[in-house]
């Protein structure tokens, strides 16, 4: 199927420029985007000054129409035949793509090679699909073999399934581009045209009354056990669907878009299932990166929460778990969309504060009565503050911490916790928490920009 079959062309710009890169004005179900295609199929799609000049002027008709910018993108990188000007093209491309961000949605389809500044415009965007055949790089196997003695192959240094699990740069991996094509229909439906809009409201015959019944089944007898937090995010969004996001890489935190009452909202959730739903670096990236995204794009931010904490290790303090696990804190505390935070179990210490703790700014915070909200699990608080009692004693000290400080009703009467929620209520509470919020205006602070750690 070609290009023009899957999708109705309203407009096509600077057709007459010989590179590899089409500009085009798209139509994905009822939505206006504008398109660059850069194809593989000449030269491999090497990128002449020309190109670069092509992918500007994309983004800029993004910025100056208020559309998405959505990038398909198979190319081996700048054509070495041009020289400096082909860089030079790169350049402009790269500074034009970094304009759009936060004003229109950028999404950028990998469906071939992207290698080296190709590789960099993929990772401008703020989603990107990989095919399955797709490959992205900076440095190729020859350059690696090269510089470090050490041979990889294509697969194994840039393929599509590295990226979707190891890097985190893929969103997500499809088949082909018609799925790929299929994709950015799905997630246009959760976004607005830009950051002035809110997202279009999404028809659903799903009653925001409607009882979450089976939600505390889901929840093991052992406080330890391990579930699946996406089958009680299908029990609170409309008609049990959930678009995940990243699914593969950083699996401990679950973000992706849904939608509540026909309204989107985006869902971050810690999950069980991995590394029992703590906080590492890769999902404080993920969390961090996902917030942002729908603060900018006023999609308000549903936050499901069972933790025990950031992820013990020497391994994660040297790579900078200080750095990214403020990068999750710093998106929450200047997120101004609307925000609901629901605690299902576990909260605790950091990771209380940085998932979304009224601390943090969120504006209606619920819990379920099996909630433990606390500084910490009862035998971590026998370790440091009855470490000098006998095995005895550190037992009674257990159960008596359980009783008094692993319960939502503490934090509740300190005004930390808005409501205790029955899990058969969670739907409706949640619906009408939202509702309630989409009149919310923050008044935003003066300045050129944030300084957000990385």
């Amino acid at each position: 199927m070609s290009d023009l079959d899957q999708h109705s062309v309203e407009l096509e710009l600077r057709t007459h420029t010989p590179g590899v890169a089409a500009v085009r004005i798209e139509r994905f179900g009822d939505r206006l985007v504008v398109v660059v295609r850069i194809s593989g199929a000449i030269r491999r799609g090497a990128l002449n000054p020309i190109d670069g000049e092509n992918i500007a002027e994309a983004a800029r008709m993004g910025a100056r129409k208020r559309l998405p910018l959505v990038m398909f993108v198979s190319s081996s990188g700048a054509n070495a035949a041009e020289g400096i000007e082909a860089l030079h093209g790169w350049g402009q491309a790269a500074r034009e793509l970094t304009q759009c961000s936060g004003s229109v949605p950028i999404i950028a389809i990998n469906d071939g090679p992207a290698v080296s500044g190709s590789a960099l415009l993929i990772g401008l965007a703020d989603i990107v699909i990989m095919t399955d055949d797709a490959y992205a790089f900076v440095s190729s196997p020859n350059g690696v073999r090269q510089f470090t003695g050490v041979n990889v192959g294509i697969e194994e240094l840039g393929g599509s399934a590295i990226h979707g699990r190891s890097s985190g740069v893929a969103h997500a991996i499809v088949p082909d581009r018609a799925a790929a094509e299929a994709m950015v229909s799905q997630l246009l439906t959760f976004l607005p045209n830009n950051t002035d809009e809110l997202p279009p409201v999404i028809e659903s015959g799903d009653p925001t009354r409607r009882p979450t019944t089976e939600a505390a089944d889901l929840l093991p007898d052992e406080p330890t056990g391990a579930y699946d937090v996406r089958a009680i995010v299908g029990e609170i969004v409309d008609d049990e669907y959930f678009l995940e996001l990243r699914a593969g890489w950083a699996p401990n935190l679950v973000t992706g878009f849904a939608s509540i009452g026909g309204h989107p909202v985006g869902i971050v959730a810690n999950q069980p299932l991995a590394m029992a739903g703590t906080l590492d670096i890769a999902a404080s990236q993920k969390g961090g990166r996902f917030v942002a995204f729908c603060d900018a794009f006023n999609i308000p931010l549903l936050t499901i929460i069972d933790t025990p904490g950031f992820y013990p290790g020497k391994d994660l303090e040297w790579r900078g778990m200080i750095r990214h696990g403020a990068q999750m804190a710093f998106a929450y505390a200047r997120a101004s969309v609307p925000r609901v935070a629901l605690v299902l179990r576990k909260s605790y210490g950091g990771a209380y504060i940085v998932m979304d703790s009224k601390t943090m700014g969120n504006d209606v915070f619920l819990a379920w009565p099996t909630a433990e909200i606390a500084v910490m699990g009862a035998r971590q608080a026998a370790e440091v503050i009855a470490r000098r009692a006998t095995p005895d004693e550190k037992e009674e000290f257990v159960l008596e911490y359980e009783d008094r400080y692993l319960n939502p009703y503490v934090a509740a009467e300190r005004g930390y916790i808005d409501m205790v929620v029955e899990p058969a209520d969670t739907r409706r509470v949640v619906a009408e928490s939202l509702s309630m919020l989409r009149t919310k205006r923050e008044e935003l602070p003066e300045r050129r920009h944030d300084n957000t750690p990385l």
